[in-house]
């Protein structure tokens, strides 16, 4: 895959504190939970997501886990990003730690939030 890097996340907030500790311009879709079939392919084809290096990013929820399993099974290709499941979300997750994450997958961020 050597397309366009892409980020999913379940929803606006995840996506808000993405783009604040991001520092580059990064296309970050949101999935606002888990997906019908239809809203899948749709996604698929509109973000052209098998041609794209794309990466899941999901809270650690019973939610999020099904999400994951199904975005996974959709786009075998893509890289998971996790976050500690002590804050079980990716919006409540302190800026420095969503920043390692996004770091230990090569995103460049904010250097503001490498403590």
């Amino acid at each position: 895959m050597d397309g366009e890097r892409i980020v999913i996340v379940e929803g606006i907030t995840d996506k808000k504190k993405l783009k604040k500790v991001l520092d580059e311009d990064i296309e970050i879709i949101c999935t606002h939970g888990t997906l019908g079939i239809e809203r899948m392919e749709e996604l698929i084809f509109e973000f052209n997501l098998d041609e794209r290096t794309v990466y899941i990013l999901v809270d650690e929820d019973d939610s999020g886990y099904k999400l994951r399993k199904q975005l996974t099974e959709e786009l075998p290709h893509a890289e998971h990003i996790y976050i500690d499941k002590a804050f079980r979300e990716v919006a409540a997750t302190p800026e420095p730690e969503l920043a390692r994450a996004l770091l230990s997958r090569h995103f460049t961020v904010k250097p503001i939030y490498l403590i």
